[in-house]
């Protein structure tokens, strides 16, 4: 180590090691401090399709201000394994400090390009037990540097492992201590510091990760089943689900495959629940057919698909938003949908909320897609509002004449449900008439597909449209959906004047506004992560504007603030 080093306002920290070295424990238990201890901060992460081996990375970001995007500097780098230093090269700069096993190190620093502080990390951790513990180590030094109380991490370490053997506590507390006292001399002498100002105003934060987020979001719109087949990155929000059935009274089914899980979600709708499924592309691919069974029996169901490279298994643990065109044209026939895309976790949650609401009110599918990186992230970020936030439903008490497709002004009919009123309710997929029996009357037929696509106008009346973040008069606006959004938003403010955001959390029906939103700007731009602008050319099918200047990404890692400073950069 040359000189001192010392971090004030934010840092951009980064953990890498192999699969089973616990890098997913040091970002839980650090994220769990950090906004208890007044520090703003945001936590992400890559990893490979193994559960051994290969090369996993943390990244958290502490900032003085409110965070939530996701940079390719590195400040600080700890390094659990030989393999880090490579995988992170093109991340790795000279400003970068480097601390770690020196045995890991070799060879890096023959030039003194880097910054090193050594510290023999698997020594320490065979003599607390194994070189199990080198997480651990990690986080007391974290913590020491971060002027961490010690004792409510240590309490807080003893919660998180009270599963396990008494033993393997003591020798987890054990490796907190040694990594502490490390990161406080190293804090004491001035090696290394990191002085960022911690927050007030965040107290009563919560901190989520985004299917936490689209979890308690279907709480909040009265969800009371849920049915899947797992699929990462979707199964988090069946697991944070399932773990509360009792206390919020709901099902939780995982079920045979994803073609039973959607078809056990629209019995339980038809039954009168509000039914959610959570998925991912390879298997939202198998309930199509369900899709389409929803739009034929107009009943509610809320599909969350939660994106990931593709086709077939792709990158099963990697990020993308691939999946617009296979939610907007899945199922067959014609038939209503709505699509929200949220970009942070308020809007995962208020969208969620938001999705069952519309789903009942509509009697059709509506979308909630997220991908791996929105899915995976966390941030401290305020309590959403829910002042103005209520549970809709619009089923009714049938009588003896009750027609379950009783044609009505704006193709809603009346939903009733068994056993609520004296009427009986019938449905078929097959063609039907208005009493729900089947039907070859091809005049009929016409009736019935013109009374289903006329809900599409009455959702229009209910459309969020987009939102314009920035000088109304700015030159270029940069369009765009779901995560990639505060990416965007943090590279715009470092970028200047010239740029406003259009930000789209509703994908389709687009909103009456869209084409005159877009029409104002003296420039556009698009930024998405897939290969074809996907929503860009939606974007033209409904308002013939052609949007030519893209950043597209599409090999499976999140877009960075440099690299949209970059894109920024050239439009000027």
């Amino acid at each position: 180590m040359n000189s001192a080093v010392e971090f004030r306002d934010n840092i951009s920290i980064v953990l890498c090691g192999e699969a089973g070295q616990g890098i997913q424990t040091v970002e839980i238990l650090l994220t769990r401090f950090l906004k208890r201890f007044g520090y703003n901060f945001f936590s992400t992460k890559e990893y490979m399709s193994r559960i051994r081996g290969g090369s996993n990375s943390t990244e958290i970001r502490i900032s003085s201000q409110r965070v939530s995007a996701y940079v390719d500097r590195i400040d600080l780098l700890i390094p659990l394994s030989r393999e880090a230093l490579t995988h992170l090269k093109p991340r790795i700069s000279p400003e970068t400090c480097i601390i770690g096993d020196p045995e890991k190190l070799t060879g890096t620093n023959g030039n003194n390009e880097y910054s090193f502080i050594e510290i023999p990390f698997s020594r320490l951790a065979e003599e607390v037990g194994g070189t199990l513990y080198a997480n651990i180590i990690a986080v007391g030094v974290l913590s020491a540097l971060l002027e961490l109380d010690r004792s409510l991490i240590d309490e807080n370490l003893v919660r998180f492992f009270s599963r396990k053997d008494p033993a393997i506590v003591e020798k987890n507390r054990s490796a907190l201590v040694k990594g502490y006292d490390i990161g406080l001399g190293l804090s004491r002498a001035g090696t290394l510091r990191i002085a960022i100002d911690r927050d007030p105003d965040i107290e009563s934060d919560i901190v989520i990760n985004g299917a936490e987020a689209v979890g308690l979001g279907a709480l909040a719109g009265g969800c009371s089943v849920i049915t899947s087949y797992p699929m990462s990155p979707s199964t988090g929000v069946l697991t944070f689900l399932s773990q509360r059935t009792k206390e919020f009274d709901i099902i939780a089914e995982q079920a045979e495959d994803e073609i039973s899980a959607i078809n056990m979600a629209l019995g339980a709708s038809y039954a009168g629940a509000r039914s959610m499924v959570t998925t991912s592309g390879g298997g939202f691919a198998l309930m199509e057919e369900g899709v389409s069974l929803a739009g034929m029996l107009e009943t509610p169901v809320v599909i969350h698909l939660a994106q990931r490279p593709g086709p077939a298994t792709g990158l099963p643990t990697r990020t993308q938003q691939g999946d617009l065109e296979m939610a907007l044209y899945s199922g067959h026939g014609d038939f209503p949908r709505i699509i929200f895309a949220p970009g942070t976790l308020d809007d995962a949650f208020c969208l969620t909320q938001q999705a069952f609401n519309f789903a009942d009110e509509y009697q059709s599918p509506v979308f909630i897609l997220t991908d791996q990186y929105l899915i995976d992230s966390y941030y401290n970020t305020p309590m959403p509002d829910l002042s103005g936030m209520r549970i809709d439903s619009h089923i009714v008490k049938t009588d003896a004449d009750y027609q379950r497709y009783v044609f009505t002004r704006d193709g809603i009919s009346p939903r009733g449900i068994p056993g609520f009123g004296d009427g009986l309710v019938v449905v078929d997929s097959d063609e039907h008439d208005e009493w729900g029996h089947i039907t070859e009357d091809l005049k009929l037929r016409v009736s019935m597909v013109d009374k289903r696509l006329k809900k599409r106008e009455a959702m229009m009346k209910t459309c969020i449209p987009p939102e314009l973040i920035g000088d109304e008069n700015a030159p270029v606006r940069i369009v765009c959906w779901g995560s990639p959004f505060p990416v965007i938003r943090e590279a715009v403010g470092k970028c200047g004047d010239g740029f406003a955001i259009l930000y789209f959390r509703q994908l389709y029906p687009l909103h009456h506004d869209t084409a005159d939103m877009l029409t104002k700007a003296e420039h556009l731009a698009i930024i998405e992560g897939n290969a074809t602008s996907q929503f860009g050319r939606l974007l033209k099918l409904e308002t013939g504007i052609d949007i030519g200047r893209k950043l597209l990404k599409y090999n499976g890692l999140q877009f960075s603030v440099e690299e949209v400073c970059g894109f920024l950069e050239s439009l000027r």
